[in-house]
């Protein structure tokens, strides 16, 4: 889903908020979230998951194509955690099956 379909299905829902309205709610929901894991902060979003920041240590890392070593410097990544709620909701459908 695109951020511009969250938008207007959120506005077809709530017909009293208008689309200007309902595009800096989201951006403020964006924007703390990035901002709360550049702090290295988790976020928690109940029923959906958490989002956290783990570090890639640096190393030597090898390109399979000339045998060259090169140094990777540290790295940022975001790590998701599927909540318990979404984890059903996504796997009811082969609960039933089997």
């Amino acid at each position: 889903m695109l951020r511009s379909e969250l938008i207007l299905k959120i506005q077809k829902k709530y017909s009293s908020l208008n689309i200007n309205d309902i595009e800096k709610i989201i951006e403020l929901f964006f924007r703390k979230i990035f901002q709360s894991l550049q702090e290295g902060k988790k976020i928690e979003i109940r029923g959906f998951g958490t989002f956290s920041k783990k570090i890639n240590k640096e190393k030597y890392v090898r390109n399979p194509k000339t045998n060259e070593k090169i140094f990777k410097r540290q790295t940022n990544k975001i790590h998701f955690k599927i909540g318990k709620i979404l984890h059903q909701k996504i796997n009811f459908d082969n609960t039933n099956n089997e």
